[in-house]
């Protein structure tokens, strides 16, 4: 199996969760919604291109270990919004405004939460590895972007160049262990992999289940992925 290995590091991530209302949440990992959209990104595809943005995403699978964890913080945000304001929408046609004169008495206020100070190591890999774009046009895009990138969010930039090597290893677990983290090696890390990649691997372990696809062509998170979060010594060797 050949898979590209990217270095997730930034001031501020955000892998985002289920948001609700006006709380914003993330996770301590990418999901594949989020990957798809990083690879995108820099590949040039389009917000309205769904079919190819669900196809990349169909072809991904993904492996995770967390360098650095960081930590949590939440940011405040207001917006004073009028009533002729109008919205930036995915549809591409701007949103209007409802409500009475006193619905824009105060500002919007909302919370949003990133990671601090994190350092992830993710090994990836696309199925039928021959269709376009294949982990080259991915490795190459994300050295030469043609939008600029960031990690989640569009304030997330990253700290340096994300695209580190590709690698040939039977598991992704294994690619991971090709690039040993750079700070404090000999630290326990937290892996987060498929079931089919944990199988026979020993460590304390969670089993999660996760929104982490999006529907592309509905525009919409749908259905739950199940992810086994395990903690390994040394880097990554079970």
């Amino acid at each position: 199996m050949r898979a590209l290995l990217l270095r997730l590091e930034a001031p501020l991530m955000a892998f985002g969760r289920e948001a609700i209302d006006q709380n914003g949440p993330t996770r301590d990992h990418p999901d594949a919604s989020m990957l798809t959209g990083l690879l995108a990104n820099a590949l040039g595809i389009r917000r309205e291109e769904t079919q190819r943005l669900q196809r990349l995403q169909d072809r991904l699978r993904f492996a995770a270990r967390i360098d650095r964890e960081g930590e949590e913080l939440r940011d405040f945000q207001t917006a004073q919004l009028g009533k002729s304001d109008s919205g930036w929408t995915t549809h591409g046609t701007p949103e209007g405004r409802a409500g009475g004169a006193g619905s824009y008495a105060g500002p919007h206020l909302r919370f949003r939460w990133y990671r601090a100070d994190a350092a992830l190591t993710v090994a990836l890999t696309l199925d039928t590895p021959e269709e376009s774009p294949t982990l080259d046009d991915c490795r190459a895009a994300l050295d030469e972007p043609v939008r600029p990138l960031f990690i989640g969010r569009k304030p997330c930039l990253p700290s340096g160049p994300m695209a580190m090597k590709i690698v040939e290893a039977p598991t992704m677990l294994a690619a991971l262990a090709s690039a040993p983290p750079q700070e404090r090696p000999e630290a326990p890390r937290r892996f987060v992999l498929p079931p089919e990649e944990a199988e026979g691997v020993a460590g304390a372990r969670e089993i999660k289940h996760l929104t982490g696809r999006r529907d592309w062509i509905a525009g919409v998170h749908a259905g739950l992925e199940e992810r086994i979060i395990v903690t390994l010594p040394s880097g990554g060797r079970s």
